[in-house]
């Protein structure tokens, strides 16, 4: 990754929006859809979806040579892998194998190539950039992150009703919500409407 800071805007169907923080780039991939009841958040409906995602920042991978529909089925796999592995490792339970093979198949490929700028002083992707290569890296971002340190910080928000997963990169480890704007406001609302009921 060539940029540490993570995080996209998430929108509802029903309306609304809210900036989330996955802590990591292939977290936040996860949250671009999904499948059977999470198919109301697809973002990824066609291969220039795709593309335009994998260009924006941090990963900013703009690509040169098209999306194929074949990369976009295999986006879609990815990001389930990545979904249930890391919702597996929240919970603190065994990988699912169908998960990690699919997370080793995507990072088997030629990742990204960073290549620096003429000036010496920024950095881009050495073309051709293609999506199978910003699979890899966001798939090997996710076997770093599973293997590494911070793969005991990987969290569901505690909201009994909101399945976003995280990685809590703050210093305490003490995060638990998705986004306090959201959950966490709505969990304070909660406690403070039930003080008041029972207050005389």
């Amino acid at each position: 990754m060539r940029a540490k800071a993570t995080g996209r805007v998430l929108h509802d169907p029903k309306g609304g929006s809210f900036r989330f923080d996955a802590g990591a780039v292939c977290l936040d991939f996860a949250h671009t859809g999904g499948e059977g009841r999470y198919a109301v958040f697809e973002t990824l409906h066609e291969e220039v979806d795709l593309g335009e995602w994998l260009a924006q920042p941090p990963l900013g991978a703009v690509m040169t040579v098209p999306v194929t529909a074949r990369e976009l089925a295999a986006a879609k796999a990815l990001r389930q892998a990545i979904w249930d592995a890391a919702h597996a490792r929240a919970a603190q339970s065994p990988l699912p194998a169908e998960a990690v093979g699919i997370i080793n198949r995507a990072a088997a490929e030629a990742p990204l190539i960073p290549e620096l700028a003429a000036d010496g002083t920024t950095a881009g992707w050495a073309p051709p950039v293609r999506a199978t290569q910003a699979l890899s890296t966001l798939a090997r971002e996710m076997i770093e992150l599973l293997s590494g340190p911070l793969s005991e910080r990987i969290r569901e928000c505690a909201s009994d009703n909101c399945p976003l997963v995280f990685v809590d990169t703050s210093r305490p480890g003490a995060r638990r919500w998705c986004a306090m704007e959201r959950c966490g406001n709505r969990h304070k609302l909660r406690a403070l409407r039930a003080r008041q009921a029972t207050d005389p």
